[in-house]
């Protein structure tokens, strides 16, 4: 019997626990920022720019050879700190 209200708290605090792990879209003016520092870094187009586990991740940037990454940029420094080639 008392398992119904423990298994309906622990529930509810993994619901609100929920949006604070997703990801988050990024300012306007930051994302503008953002999207400077990747032209300026040779990438021509890119799918996705969100913060994520307190780093802004680019989807799938394409850089002027065709190839692409998903990269992480610092958020304090905006210093691309991760290329990963897909």
């Amino acid at each position: 019997m008392f398992v119904r209200p423990l298994a309906a708290a622990a529930l509810g605090l993994a619901l609100l626990a929920g949006p604070a792990l997703a990801d988050q879209k990024l300012p306007p003016d930051q994302q503008t920022k953002v999207e400077d520092i990747l032209k300026k870094e040779g990438f021509t187009k890119w799918k996705e720019i969100e913060l994520d586990d307190g780093m802004i991740e680019v989807d799938d940037a394409i850089d002027a050879n065709g190839k692409q990454f998903d990269l992480k940029l610092d958020p304090k420094t905006m210093e691309i700190v991760k290329r990963k080639a897909e």
